[in-house]
């Protein structure tokens, strides 16, 4: 599934601040991530989403978008974030939620 083609576009935005788990360069991440889960988005070089590194991106995201715990810090790593045409934040989804949880609020789109 190309999900460009859904009327949407996924975006990765891989990050080592959690339990170093993106240890790898650009080009390694990217292989690891097509090779083990099939990615086929785009994937962006690694950042940082928490802290004083933290890419503009992500500081503007969670400045839109806290936890359900009012906390705008990222917790840990797969916190996604769904963001309109217009470029409004409609929505962050912690770690565990689904790509089908997800799909719940795309139908609209």
């Amino acid at each position: 599934m190309h999900e460009q083609n859904e009327g949407f576009q996924v975006l990765g935005f891989p990050c080592n601040q959690f339990g170093k788990q993106e240890p790898g360069n650009n080009e390694e991440i990217l292989e690891f991530a097509r090779s083990k889960y099939d990615a086929n988005f785009p994937m962006f070089a690694k950042i940082e989403v928490n802290g004083d590194g933290e890419c503009d991106l992500y500081k503007w995201l969670k400045s839109e978008k806290a936890d359900p715990e009012r906390s705008a810090d990222i917790a840990w790593n797969f916190t996604k974030f769904l963001v309109g045409k217009d470029g409004e934040v409609l929505a962050r989804f912690e770690p565990k939620t689904t790509p089908e949880e997800i799909g719940e609020y795309l139908a609209p789109v």
